[in-house]
């Protein structure tokens, strides 16, 4: 008969009791909006989305509990079980967090605690996972990554400012991170014995197991460079840009059966649906069950620069089927050249085509997708990181794809709508042949690789995401990197691409 193995419960401890002050403001830092959310939401997000973790307390600054209280109910963070406020110090935070951890436990019964900062609201989910794996061997763990910065000791003389005494080797120096991972009765016997300190004072816990428990070895978990926390006033920039440029891999279905499954009955409305990426969406989504409706300038006589023919559209698919579960546009042009040579014809065509016709058709859909949950599906292009010579048009135009993704993904979410928006790398369309003439093979992605990227945001669960598509699978030319690790990596090779 085998032993029944009882999973040890793990805590995130989220530690937000700090202020503003360093970043100037009023309020806590933890509530400064970045990227449309409070930073403490980020937070709590990914928190609530790690399979590792069972629950999440939070210690917030005095006066401001009700302002979390508030966030969690509107995002609906389920994992979220206690909202306390924090000490005047970090010591007396984390001590009123190991007495909340111990309410309801078992005499004997232990279990994981990771006391992570609110500010650092672009943590991954490996280095959570990594954290708590740890935990099966040790009683301590820090996450941590190597110093780019030759580190210097100094000491001031008066008047003269400050002085180097020592350049310890870079080799061996870290930087630590959060979260700080323990076993809960490791981190509360540390605390206990540093009570007994009338000098006791530390700024992060692992410190404190290090000095009152010599003897526990303080594991260190490999941290990422992205893992920043929002502390001085650039932090806020540099936090909202990497979230703009975040990108993510959509997940993939178990099988053809699964796509099946979840697109039969469902009804999709492409705009741009006349050839290219479009047209293979609609192809491979009725390949699945689902009801497309396409429309383009060259099959349907559909203009999306026109609201009238928008709402012919959507209105014709609703009456067909009594829903509409997704709507895409994959509708743009591509004109190459100097702004100032431009005529009045070439900028209205892209503002219109690029710009105005995607906002029209997103309001127009908001009633049929509100009703279904659905989503609206947008498309930009590598460019929108930075745009290039000659394309001035073209790339601010899709630049504003992601803001507009970003900013309707939070406006709708109340009303169970999702919006992501394509981001794929150098794509075979006829557009860009068009524009380029034919390109040596096997250098682009094929449209049907797009298409089925497409599907997989279409069926999933996202909204708010830039979803890169890109050759380095081979399998479907979907991204593999993910993330922030993503946004950094190809950061460079988008500015090369369209």
């Amino acid at each position: 008969m085998s032993e029944h193995i009882v999973k040890t419960r793990t805590t995130a401890v989220i530690l937000a009791g700090g202020t503003g002050q360093r970043v100037g403001l009023a309020i806590p830092k933890q509530l400064l909006k970045v990227a449309g959310k409070a930073v403490i939401e980020h937070t709590l997000t990914i928190f609530e989305q790690a399979e590792s973790i069972d629950d999440i307390i939070v210690l917030m600054a005095p006066g401001y509990v009700s302002d979390v209280e508030k966030i969690v109910a509107k995002a609906g963070l389920t994992k979220v079980t206690k909202i306390i406020e924090g000490g005047e110090t970090r010591n007396e935070t984390t001590e009123r967090a190991i007495a909340a951890l111990g309410e309801g436990l078992a005499e004997g019964e232990d279990r994981n605690v990771l006391f992570h900062d609110a500010v650092r609201p672009l943590l991954s989910q490996r280095v959570i996972s990594d954290c708590v794996t740890a935990l099966e061997r040790y009683q301590a763990v820090d996450v941590a990554i190597p110093s780019a910065d030759t580190i210097i000791v100094t000491r001031t003389h008066g008047e003269d400012g400050e002085f180097i005494t020592d350049v310890p080797d870079r080799s061996r120096l870290r930087r630590g991170q959060t979260p700080q991972a323990f076993k809960l009765s490791t981190i509360r016997k540390a605390y206990e014995i540093a009570a007994g300190d009338p000098n006791f004072q530390a700024t992060d816990d692992c410190s404190v197991v290090l000095r009152y428990l010599p003897d526990v070895p303080i594991h260190v978990v490999a941290g990422d460079e992205y893992n920043m926390k929002v502390t001085q006033p650039v932090d806020v920039f540099i936090a909202d840009k990497l979230f703009q440029l975040a990108s993510t891999a959509a997940p993939q279905q178990a099988d053809e059966e699964a796509y099946r499954g979840l697109l039969t009955g469902k009804t999709l409305v492409v705009f741009g649906g006349s050839y290219g990426i479009g047209a293979d969406i609609a192809k491979v989504a009725e390949g699945y069950g689902a009801k497309v409706f396409p429309f383009g300038r060259s099959s349907t006589g559909t203009h999306v620069e026109n609201p009238e023919h928008v709402d012919d559209a959507l209105s014709q698919a609703y009456s067909e089927t009594g829903r509409i579960d997704y709507v895409i546009n994959t509708a743009g042009v591509l004109r190459i050249g100097r702004l100032d040579e431009a005529d009045n014809a070439t900028i209205e065509e892209a503002l219109k085509v690029n710009y105005l016709a995607p906002v029209q058709i997103a309001r127009s859909s908001y009633k049929y997708l509100s009703e279904t949950n659905g989503q609206l599906l947008l498309f930009t292009s590598s460019s929108y990181t930075r745009g290039r010579a000659e394309y001035s048009l073209y790339s601010s135009t899709k630049a504003a794809m992601v803001n507009l993704t970003q900013a309707l993904s939070d406006e709708w979410a109340g009303d169970g709508i999702r919006v992501n928006c394509i981001n794929p790398e150098r794509t075979a369309t006829p557009m860009r042949t068009q524009a380029f003439g034919q390109e040596p093979a096997g250098t682009l992605l094929t449209s049907d690789a797009v298409a089925r990227a497409s599907l997989d945001v279409l069926v999933s669960a996202m909204t708010g995401h830039v979803i890169d598509v890109r050759q380095q699978d081979p399998t479907r030319g979907a991204a593999t990197a993910s993330g922030f690790e993503a946004a950094l990596a190809a950061v460079l090779d988008r500015q090369e691409d369209l």
